[in-house]
C-alpha cells in the first residue's frame, strides 16, 4: 500500500526531524516586536478611552456604547495575552501551539503543509487528512527554519513552487 500523496515516505521523514534539530523544538509563536507593538497599541488605545471618558464627564454616554467599548477593550487583552503566551512546538509526536484552544497536529495527519511568510507572523499551515487546515505561528527562527523544511518535505507534487 503506497503512502498517500504529500505524505513523506518514512525514511524522508525521518531524514526532516533530523534536520530540524534536537526534538523537541520549541519557541514563542509571535516575534517579539510584534508582541511588544501589541501591548504598546492596546496601552494607547486604554489611555485613548480613559482620556476622551475624563475630558467629556458632562456629556451623557449611552450605555450599550459604553458596554461595546469595554467588551472589545478586553478582547483585545485577551488576545494579547495569548499572543505574549503562545507556544509553538515540534517534536516526534507532531506539531502543537498553545492558543485560546490547543492546536495539535499528529505526522500522521498531514496531508501536506505550506509556509506562508507574512509581515507580522511567519505561518505554517498544515492541512490534514481530514481536509481541516490548521495554521501554526512561528515567532523565532528556529521555528521558521523548521516550518521552511516541513514544507518543503509535506508538499504535494502538482502545487508549483513560489
Amino acid at each position: 500500500m503506497s503512502a498517500p500523496a504529500g505524505t513523506p515516505a518514512p525514511e524522508d521523514h525521518a531524514a526532516l526531524l533530523r534536520a530540524i534539530g534536537p526534538l523537541p523544538l520549541s519557541g514563542q509563536a509571535w516575534p517579539d516586536w510584534v508582541r511588544i507593538l501589541t501591548w504598546i497599541i492596546l496601552a494607547i488605545l486604554g489611555v485613548q478611552v480613559v482620556t476622551t471618558a475624563i475630558r467629556a464627564p458632562s456629556q451623557p454616554f449611552d450605555t450599550l456604547l459604553i458596554v461595546a467599548v469595554v467588551l472589545c477593550f478586553v478582547g483585545l487583552l485577551f488576545v494579547s495575552w495569548h499572543m505574549q503566551t503562545s507556544i509553538t512546538t515540534i517534536d516526534e509526536r507532531g506539531l502543537r501551539q498553545t492558543w485560546f484552544t490547543r492546536r495539535e497536529v499528529a505526522w500522521e495527519d498531514v496531508r501536506y503543509a505550506r509556509f506562508v511568510p507574512m509581515l507580522f507572523s511567519k505561518r505554517l499551515v498544515v492541512f490534514t487528512h481530514r481536509g481541516r487546515p490548521m495554521i501554526f505561528q512561528g515567532g523565532t527562527r528556529e521555528l521558521r527554519a523548521a516550518f521552511a523544511k516541513i514544507a518543503e518535505v509535506y508538499t504535494l507534487p502538482h502545487i508549483p513552487r513560489v
